[in-house]
Protein backbone atom coordinates (compact mmCIF):
# COMPACT_ATOMS: atom_id res chain seq x y z
CA UNK A 1 0.00 0.00 0.00
CA UNK A 2 2.83 2.30 0.78
CA UNK A 3 4.58 1.71 -2.42
CA UNK A 4 1.58 2.29 -4.66
CA UNK A 5 0.61 5.95 -2.84
CA UNK A 6 4.51 6.73 -3.41
CA UNK A 7 4.16 5.71 -6.73
CA UNK A 8 0.80 7.79 -7.03
CA UNK A 9 2.65 10.44 -5.28
CA UNK A 10 5.29 10.14 -7.73
CA UNK A 11 3.51 10.58 -10.93
CA UNK A 12 1.49 13.60 -9.41
CA UNK A 13 3.47 15.68 -7.57
CA UNK A 14 5.56 17.27 -10.75
CA UNK A 15 2.42 18.28 -12.63
CA UNK A 16 1.20 19.87 -9.67
CA UNK A 17 4.27 21.64 -9.17
CA UNK A 18 5.26 22.69 -11.83
CA UNK A 19 1.11 23.92 -12.76
CA UNK A 20 1.51 25.98 -8.92
CA UNK A 21 5.03 27.68 -9.50
CA UNK A 22 3.52 29.02 -12.67
CA UNK A 23 0.80 30.69 -10.73
CA UNK A 24 2.75 32.08 -8.07
CA UNK A 25 4.90 33.14 -10.81
CA UNK A 26 1.80 35.39 -11.82
CA UNK A 27 2.37 38.19 -9.76
CA UNK A 28 0.55 41.10 -11.82
CA UNK A 29 -3.14 40.51 -12.69
CA UNK A 30 -3.46 36.93 -11.28
CA UNK A 31 -5.59 34.33 -13.36
CA UNK A 32 -8.81 33.00 -11.25
CA UNK A 33 -7.82 30.15 -9.35
CA UNK A 34 -11.19 28.63 -10.53
CA UNK A 35 -10.60 28.67 -14.11
CA UNK A 36 -6.86 27.63 -13.92
CA UNK A 37 -8.08 24.93 -12.18
CA UNK A 38 -11.14 24.36 -14.76
CA UNK A 39 -8.12 23.92 -17.70
CA UNK A 40 -6.53 22.00 -15.46
CA UNK A 41 -9.01 19.39 -14.86
CA UNK A 42 -10.07 19.92 -18.85
CA UNK A 43 -6.53 18.42 -19.31
CA UNK A 44 -7.07 15.40 -17.68
CA UNK A 45 -10.65 14.87 -19.28
CA UNK A 46 -8.55 15.63 -22.80
CA UNK A 47 -6.75 12.11 -22.36
CA UNK A 48 -9.99 10.40 -23.51
CA UNK A 49 -10.25 12.28 -26.63
CA UNK A 50 -6.74 12.03 -27.24
CA UNK A 51 -6.62 7.80 -26.49
CA UNK A 52 -9.74 7.13 -28.59
CA UNK A 53 -8.42 9.04 -31.69
CA UNK A 54 -4.33 8.39 -31.32
CA UNK A 55 -5.96 4.90 -31.87
CA UNK A 56 -8.50 5.63 -34.68
CA UNK A 57 -5.13 7.28 -36.11
CA UNK A 58 -3.13 4.22 -36.15
CA UNK A 59 -5.87 1.59 -37.49
CA UNK A 60 -6.93 4.12 -40.10
CA UNK A 61 -3.11 4.38 -41.00
CA UNK A 62 -0.76 2.21 -39.75
CA UNK A 63 -3.44 -0.70 -39.50
CA UNK A 64 -1.26 -1.46 -36.27
CA UNK A 65 2.00 -2.10 -38.28
CA UNK A 66 4.83 0.60 -37.12
CA UNK A 67 7.90 -1.69 -38.69
CA UNK A 68 10.00 1.41 -40.99
CA UNK A 69 11.15 4.44 -39.68
CA UNK A 70 8.49 6.13 -42.17
CA UNK A 71 6.21 4.69 -40.13
CA UNK A 72 7.32 5.36 -37.04
CA UNK A 73 7.50 9.03 -38.11
CA UNK A 74 3.68 8.87 -38.61
CA UNK A 75 3.17 7.42 -35.49
CA UNK A 76 4.77 10.12 -33.73
CA UNK A 77 3.84 12.63 -35.37
CA UNK A 78 0.19 12.02 -36.67
CA UNK A 79 -0.73 9.24 -34.53
CA UNK A 80 0.67 10.20 -31.06
CA UNK A 81 1.46 14.08 -31.09
CA UNK A 82 -1.51 15.33 -33.15
CA UNK A 83 -4.00 13.21 -31.47
CA UNK A 84 -2.75 14.52 -28.13
CA UNK A 85 -1.65 18.10 -28.72
CA UNK A 86 -5.61 18.77 -30.42
CA UNK A 87 -7.19 17.61 -27.36
CA UNK A 88 -5.16 19.60 -25.08
CA UNK A 89 -6.30 22.41 -27.70
CA UNK A 90 -9.91 21.73 -28.01
CA UNK A 91 -10.36 21.90 -23.86
CA UNK A 92 -7.88 24.95 -23.59
CA UNK A 93 -10.28 27.41 -27.11
CA UNK A 94 -13.59 26.20 -25.16
CA UNK A 95 -12.90 26.57 -21.60
CA UNK A 96 -10.17 29.49 -21.11
CA UNK A 97 -9.70 31.23 -24.28
CA UNK A 98 -13.16 32.73 -24.38
CA UNK A 99 -13.53 33.53 -20.74
CA UNK A 100 -13.46 37.44 -19.95
CA UNK A 101 -10.22 36.65 -17.86
CA UNK A 102 -8.10 35.63 -21.07
CA UNK A 103 -7.07 39.40 -21.43
CA UNK A 104 -3.69 39.10 -22.38
CA UNK A 105 -1.19 36.92 -24.42
CA UNK A 106 0.68 35.69 -21.76
CA UNK A 107 -2.79 34.20 -20.89
CA UNK A 108 -1.99 32.01 -23.28
CA UNK A 109 1.07 30.11 -21.52
CA UNK A 110 -0.92 30.06 -18.67
CA UNK A 111 -3.85 28.33 -19.09
CA UNK A 112 -2.04 26.03 -22.13
CA UNK A 113 0.67 24.85 -19.02
CA UNK A 114 -2.60 24.46 -16.75
CA UNK A 115 -4.10 21.98 -19.70
CA UNK A 116 -0.81 20.11 -20.37
CA UNK A 117 -0.09 19.22 -16.79
CA UNK A 118 -3.89 18.08 -16.22
CA UNK A 119 -2.73 15.71 -18.95
CA UNK A 120 0.64 15.01 -18.25
CA UNK A 121 -0.79 13.68 -14.81
CA UNK A 122 -2.73 11.42 -15.61
CA UNK A 123 -0.42 10.29 -18.88
CA UNK A 124 1.84 9.47 -16.00
CA UNK A 125 -0.08 8.35 -14.11
CA UNK A 126 -0.77 5.33 -16.40
CA UNK A 127 2.55 4.70 -17.21
CA UNK A 128 3.83 4.47 -13.87
CA UNK A 129 0.95 2.26 -12.48
CA UNK A 130 1.08 0.14 -15.60
CA UNK A 131 4.89 -0.87 -14.68
CA UNK A 132 4.68 -1.34 -10.88
CA UNK A 133 7.77 -3.48 -10.98
CA UNK A 134 10.09 -0.29 -12.39
CA UNK A 135 7.50 2.00 -11.04
CA UNK A 136 9.84 4.20 -9.18
CA UNK A 137 12.22 4.27 -11.76
CA UNK A 138 9.74 5.25 -14.31
CA UNK A 139 8.36 7.85 -12.16
CA UNK A 140 11.76 9.60 -11.58
CA UNK A 141 12.68 9.22 -15.67
CA UNK A 142 9.97 10.88 -16.75
CA UNK A 143 9.88 13.78 -13.52
CA UNK A 144 12.78 15.06 -15.80
CA UNK A 145 11.77 13.98 -19.34
CA UNK A 146 8.40 14.00 -20.20
CA UNK A 147 6.58 16.27 -17.47
CA UNK A 148 9.05 19.00 -18.49
CA UNK A 149 8.36 17.95 -22.26
CA UNK A 150 4.21 18.52 -21.76
CA UNK A 151 5.51 22.05 -20.42
CA UNK A 152 7.23 22.98 -22.91
CA UNK A 153 4.53 21.92 -25.71
CA UNK A 154 2.09 23.86 -23.71
CA UNK A 155 4.40 26.94 -23.47
CA UNK A 156 4.62 27.00 -27.34
CA UNK A 157 1.04 25.80 -28.13
CA UNK A 158 0.30 29.15 -25.57
CA UNK A 159 2.22 31.47 -27.23
CA UNK A 160 0.31 31.36 -30.93
CA UNK A 161 -2.83 31.44 -28.89
CA UNK A 162 -2.35 34.06 -26.71
CA UNK A 163 -1.47 36.11 -29.81
CA UNK A 164 -4.70 34.77 -31.26
CA UNK A 165 -6.47 36.15 -29.01
CA UNK A 166 -4.80 40.04 -29.44
CA UNK A 167 -4.40 39.95 -32.90
CA UNK A 168 -6.66 39.90 -36.62
CA UNK A 169 -5.25 36.84 -37.61
CA UNK A 170 -7.25 34.60 -34.89
CA UNK A 171 -7.06 31.53 -37.37
CA UNK A 172 -3.73 31.54 -38.53
CA UNK A 173 -2.36 32.24 -35.25
CA UNK A 174 -4.40 29.42 -33.62
CA UNK A 175 -3.49 26.95 -36.20
CA UNK A 176 0.27 27.36 -35.98
CA UNK A 177 -0.26 26.95 -32.26
CA UNK A 178 -1.60 23.22 -32.89
CA UNK A 179 0.85 22.95 -35.54
CA UNK A 180 4.20 23.94 -33.63
CA UNK A 181 3.22 22.04 -30.85
CA UNK A 182 2.56 19.09 -32.30
CA UNK A 183 5.84 19.29 -34.42
CA UNK A 184 7.54 19.84 -31.30
CA UNK A 185 5.97 17.20 -29.57
CA UNK A 186 6.54 15.07 -32.83
CA UNK A 187 10.62 15.24 -33.13
CA UNK A 188 10.34 14.09 -29.20
CA UNK A 189 8.23 11.11 -29.81
CA UNK A 190 10.66 10.09 -33.24
CA UNK A 191 13.51 9.94 -31.37
CA UNK A 192 12.11 7.87 -28.86
CA UNK A 193 10.25 5.44 -30.87
CA UNK A 194 13.05 4.51 -32.65
CA UNK A 195 14.94 1.95 -30.93
CA UNK A 196 16.84 -0.11 -32.81
CA UNK A 197 19.56 3.13 -34.02
CA UNK A 198 22.27 4.69 -32.02
CA UNK A 199 22.07 7.76 -30.56
CA UNK A 200 18.52 8.20 -30.94
CA UNK A 201 18.35 9.07 -27.48
CA UNK A 202 21.01 12.12 -27.74
CA UNK A 203 18.05 12.85 -30.76
CA UNK A 204 15.45 13.07 -27.99
CA UNK A 205 16.94 15.30 -25.64
CA UNK A 206 18.26 17.54 -28.62
CA UNK A 207 14.89 18.40 -29.65
CA UNK A 208 13.98 18.54 -26.18
CA UNK A 209 16.28 21.18 -25.40
CA UNK A 210 15.57 23.36 -28.54
CA UNK A 211 11.94 23.45 -27.28
CA UNK A 212 12.68 24.43 -24.26
CA UNK A 213 14.84 27.79 -26.07
CA UNK A 214 12.19 28.87 -27.69
CA UNK A 215 9.76 28.19 -24.56
CA UNK A 216 12.02 30.29 -22.70
CA UNK A 217 12.09 32.82 -25.65
CA UNK A 218 7.97 32.71 -26.06
CA UNK A 219 7.45 33.48 -22.25
CA UNK A 220 9.78 36.39 -22.65
CA UNK A 221 8.01 38.02 -25.60
CA UNK A 222 4.67 37.60 -23.83
CA UNK A 223 6.07 38.95 -20.35
CA UNK A 224 7.38 42.37 -22.93
CA UNK A 225 4.09 42.87 -24.32
CA UNK A 226 2.66 42.03 -20.72
CA UNK A 227 4.48 45.06 -19.24
CA UNK A 228 3.20 47.18 -22.28
CA UNK A 229 -0.46 46.28 -21.66
CA UNK A 230 -0.11 46.80 -17.75
CA UNK A 231 1.85 50.76 -18.66
CA UNK A 232 -0.89 50.88 -21.26
CA UNK A 233 -3.44 50.13 -18.36
CA UNK A 234 -1.43 52.23 -15.83
CA UNK A 235 -1.45 54.97 -18.48
CA UNK A 236 -5.30 55.17 -18.74
CA UNK A 237 -6.48 55.11 -15.34
CA UNK A 238 -4.43 58.45 -15.04
CA UNK A 239 -5.53 59.53 -18.83
CA UNK A 240 -2.38 59.76 -19.90
CA UNK A 241 -2.17 59.39 -23.79
CA UNK A 242 -0.35 56.32 -24.62
CA UNK A 243 -0.23 54.31 -27.79
CA UNK A 244 -2.47 50.59 -28.27
CA UNK A 245 0.29 47.71 -27.75
CA UNK A 246 1.27 45.88 -30.87
CA UNK A 247 0.57 42.76 -29.42
CA UNK A 248 1.60 40.84 -33.07
CA UNK A 249 4.83 41.87 -32.98
CA UNK A 250 6.43 39.35 -31.27
CA UNK A 251 6.10 36.49 -33.34
CA UNK A 252 8.89 37.34 -35.70
CA UNK A 253 11.58 38.22 -33.34
CA UNK A 254 12.15 34.48 -32.80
Amino acid sequence: MNDLLILIALAVAPCIIIALFIYWRDKFDKEPFNLLVGTFFGGIASVVPAYFLSRGLEDIILAGQTLTTFEIAIDAFVCVAFAEEISKYFFLRFIAYPNKNFNEPFDGIMYSIMVGMGFAMIENLLYVLSNEGNGIQIALLRMFTAIPAHAVFAVIMGYFVGLAKHTNHKTGYLFLGVLAATLAHGFYDFFLFIQNMPYVYLGAAISLLFCVYLSFKAIRQHKKTRHLHLTVQMARRVRLPTAKPAFNTALYSW
